[in-house]
């Protein structure tokens, strides 16, 4: 295996316009955050996510902070989250100054549980002049923060049933989610304010960027002035409140419209190595895969399989260049967020941590490789 060449997690796709808009770019000097592409960027995301309204960030993380001070999230607040998530999720609310309460995985579906969502709602939270507070502490909780976990979605009609009981804006983490949709409604369009991410692992890239999509005319006028450091005048340096210098420059939403216009291609390459994997390993060893309700349809995003054989199937791949990486650590087990409150009854997102790895699907990987890996996953377990 040593002169086999490196088979890598998930990497960006460079296959279309990329160079030519890029080049337009640099052509016309539109290289900063005012250009053309910046425009038709936001208008492809929002538009194959059937939002009305995009607007794009500098990264995933910024388009959740923004979306979360526009949801009214204050210092001092709490925001729900799960503990199985990567830590932008938990960044994004301790930039305000707010903390996170972290609920813990479905041992299935790896979302965040709604049966302990809606127990913790229902025991341990008191509504007092229209505020949700939590009553332990006293202090309010001001939002909720669903992520869908490798593309994948939970219960989304249980999950509203269960907030819409309560005054709890709900900020969408879809930073993995382009492409997967509920009962045909795409992730992010679930509440007033949907977050995706471009970094270099996602299924489209434009190196780093986000978009923050929604509905909501007024919403995402404001999303778009705080995110341009709040200058209200177009001739003055005239700044109406504290704003955020979180602009994507035209430069790399330039590749984003390149990597827009090849998404349904990628969509469809995650899905067959998705299909193809499932098949290969089934019934191998004890892997287990991500369950997926009937009503959603995945991205195919990261594909991660289960088995308590985790650490030796991870030396075996690594040593053979196959790459291939743990599970995100738990928020809980991470030191700035361990204090939080942590809901939970059998911590599902440690065993989950300690038992999931995610393996080869980047939309250019070929069947050889696949195949390779495959291969590999069944040596390591025999």
């Amino acid at each position: 295996m040593s002169n086999q060449q490196l088979i890598p997690l998930s990497v960006p796709n460079i296959a279309g316009n990329e160079w030519k808009y890029v080049k337009d770019c640099l052509d016309t000097g539109w290289i900063s955050s005012v250009g053309s592409y910046v425009t038709q960027f936001e208008q492809m995301v929002a538009q194959f996510a059937g939002a009305k309204y995009g607007v794009a960030t500098v990264n995933g993380t910024s388009a959740l902070h923004i979306s979360l001070l526009l949801s009214g999230v204050k210092p001092d607040d709490y925001v729900i989250l799960p503990n199985l998530t990567f830590v932008a999720s938990a960044n994004s609310i301790k930039y305000i100054g707010a903390e996170p309460i972290l609920i813990d995985a479905d041992p299935d579906y790896w979302q965040m549980d709604l049966d302990l969502l809606e127990e913790f709602l229902e025991n341990e939270t008191d509504e007092k002049n229209g505020e949700l507070i939590y009553i332990q502490d006293g202090r309010r909780i001001a939002a909720i923060m669903p992520v869908h976990i490798l593309g994948n979605m939970c219960d989304m009609d249980r999950f509203a049933s269960i907030i819409k009981k309560y005054p709890l804006p709900v900020v969408e983490d879809a930073t993995e989610a382009l492409g997967t949709r509920y009962k045909g409604k795409h992730a992010g369009t679930f509440s007033p304010l949907g977050c995706f991410s471009f970094n270099g692992n996602k299924i489209i890239s434009t190196g780093g960027g986000g978009v923050i999509v929604s509905d909501n005319e007024e919403l995402a006028k404001k999303a778009k002035h705080i995110t341009n450091t709040a200058k209200a005048s177009a001739d003055e340096y005239y700044h109406d409140e504290v704003g955020y210098n979180y602009r994507l420059v035209n430069i790399l939403a330039a590749v984003g419209v390149a990597q827009m216009e090849l998404l349904p291609a990628f969509i469809k390459r995650k899905k067959e190595a998705v299909a193809f994997y499932k098949k290969e390993l089934a019934g191998v060893a004890d892997i287990r895969f991500q369950k997926e309700s009937p009503d959603v349809e995945t991205n195919g995003w990261l594909f991660t399989i289960q088995t308590k054989h985790q650490q030796q199937l991870l030396d075996h791949l690594n040593a053979n260049k196959i790459l291939s990486r743990r599970f995100w650590m738990p928020m809980n087990k991470l030191p700035m967020y361990k204090d939080c409150p942590y809901i939970q009854k059998k911590d599902n997102a440690d065993y989950i941590y300690n038992t999931c790895l995610s393996i080869p699907c980047s939309t250019s990987i070929t069947d050889e490789q696949l195949e390779i890996v495959a291969k590999e996953v069944k040596l390591a377990l025999s």
